[in-house]
C-alpha cells in the first residue's frame, strides 16, 4: 500500500496507483480509471462512505489508525478492480483456472488478503526484532528490551527491509509501470492542489513526489515506533534478553502498531500543511528520498489516466443528487473522455 496518497479532509483528496490505472478518492466518492491494451479507458464510479462515525474521524491520533484501515480497504477495492480489467486482457488460457477472464475468484482474495497481513505482521514487527535480538547476542552478549540500541537495531533492519522490498519490485516491468502511475496520481493531485488546469501540460511542473504519499507515512511510522516501543516495551517487559522476552515483545509490539500510525499520521499531516517550513522540509526529506523509490516519472498517456480518475471524482462530487450505486464506463480513448467525461 506504499502507492497511496491518504486523504481525510474535504480540501484534499487521496489517491493510489493501481494495475495500469490510477484510484482517486474525493471526500464522498472514489473513482478507478484503467487503460487497456487496446487503449480504451475504464472508469469504475462509486459513492464512499466512511466505515466509521464522522466525530470518531476526527478524533486527534485515532484519525490516523481509522484512516489508514480505511485506505487499505479502499486500494484492495481498487487493485481488484484493475486486476479484473488486467486479466481481461490476457488470453483465455492464461485466465484463474475455472473462472473467466477479468474474474478474481472471492475466495482466493480472502486466502491472499489474511495471508498479505500475516507477510506484513512477520515482515514488519517480527523479522526486524528478531534480526536485533540476534545480533545484540552476538555482538554485545544480549540487548535488553530497556536499551535503546534495541530499538534502534530493530528499526533499521525494518528500513533495510521496507526499502529492499521497494528496490527489488521496481526491478519488475509490471511493477515499475505501477510506480509510474504512482508518479501521475502524485502529479495529478500537485495540479488540483495548484489549481491549474487538469492537463498533461500542467503535469510536467511537478515531481513525482508529495508530502501525503503513504511511502513518507512508512518512513515516519518507523522512527514513531522506535521511540514508542523505547518507552513501552519496557514496562511489561522483564530488563533481560532472553528469547522469551523477545518473543513477547512481538507480540505486544503488533496491538502498538495502531497508535504508532495514529502519532505517524498527525506528524505527517502537520509536515504536510507546512511543508515549506525548514523544519517540515527536513523531516519529510527521507520519506521524498524513498518516493525515488516507489514513483517513477510516468508517460503523458499514464498521466492522463491520472486525470480521468481525478476529474471523475471531482465531478461525482459536484453532483447534487449523487449515485449510490458503482457505475462503470468505457471511453474508446482519452480524447473520447475529454469530450464526453
Amino acid at each position: 500500500m506504499v502507492a497511496q496518497t491518504m486523504s481525510n479532509t474535504p480540501s484534499t483528496v487521496g489517491g493510489q496507483a493501481v494495475i495500469e490505472g490510477v484510484m482517486m478518492r474525493s471526500p464522498n466518492h472514489l473513482t478507478v480509471a484503467v487503460r487497456r491494451k487496446n487503449n480504451e479507458i475504464v472508469v469504475r464510479e462509486e459513492a464512499w462512505r466512511s466505515t466509521f462515525p464522522g466525530w470518531v474521524r476526527k478524533v486527534p491520533f485515532l484519525r490516523g489508525a481509522l484512516t489508514l484501515i480505511e485506505s487499505m480497504q479502499n486500494g484492495n477495492r481498487a487493485l481488484r478492480f484493475s486486476a479484473e480489467q488486467y486479466e481481461a486482457d490476457l488470453a483465455e488460457d492464461d485466465a484463474p483456472p475455472g473462472s473467466a477472464p477479468g474474474e478474481a475468484p472471492a475466495s482466493d482474495s480472502g486466502v491472499a488478503n489474511r495471508l498479505g497481513v500475516v507477510l506484513s505482521i512477520g515482515l514488519m514487527v517480527a523479522l526486524p526484532k528478531i534480526l536485533a535480538w540476534g545480533l545484540g547476542r552476538v555482538a554485545v552478549g544480549g540487548l535488553t528490551m530497556g536499551d535503546p540500541r534495541f530499538h534502534m537495531l530493530a528499526g533499521f533492519f525494518k528500513l533495510c527491509i521496507i526499502i529492499g522490498m521497494m528496490l527489488l519490485m521496481r526491478r519488475n516491468q509490471e511493477m515499475f509501470r505501477v510506480f509510474q502511475y504512482h508518479g501521475a496520481e502524485h502529479k495529478a493531485i500537485a495540479v488540483h492542489e495548484a489549481g491549474l488546469p487538469l492537463t498533461v501540460d500542467s503535469a510536467r511542473q511537478f515531481t513525482t513526489r508529495h508530502a501525503r504519499c503513504g511511502t513518507t507515512f512508512l518512513m515516519v511510522v518507523v522512527v514513531v515506533g522506535v521511540a514508542i516501543f523505547s518507552i513501552v516495551l519496557p514496562m511489561f517487559l522483564p530488563n533481560d534478553s532472553s528469547p522469551l522476552t523477545m518473543l513477547k515483545s512481538i507480540f505486544i509490539s503488533i496491538p502498538l502498531m495502531f497508535p504508532i500510525a495514529g502519532v505517524a499520521y498527525e506528524l505527517q499531516r502537520l509536515g504536510a500543511r507546512y511543508v515549506d517550513h525548514p523544519l517540515a522540509k527536513l523531516f519529510l526529506a527521507p520519506g521524498y528520498l524513498v518516493q525515488r523509490i516507489t514513483t517513477a516519472e510516468p508517460t503523458d498517456d499514464q498521466v492522463e489516466i491520472a486525470f480521468v480518475a481525478l476529474k471523475r471524482a471531482l465531478a461525482r462530487e459536484a453532483e447534487s443528487a449523487a449515485r449510490a450505486e458503482p457505475v462503470v464506463r468505457t471511453f474508446p480513448s482519452f480524447a473520447a473522455f475529454a469530450g464526453q467525461g
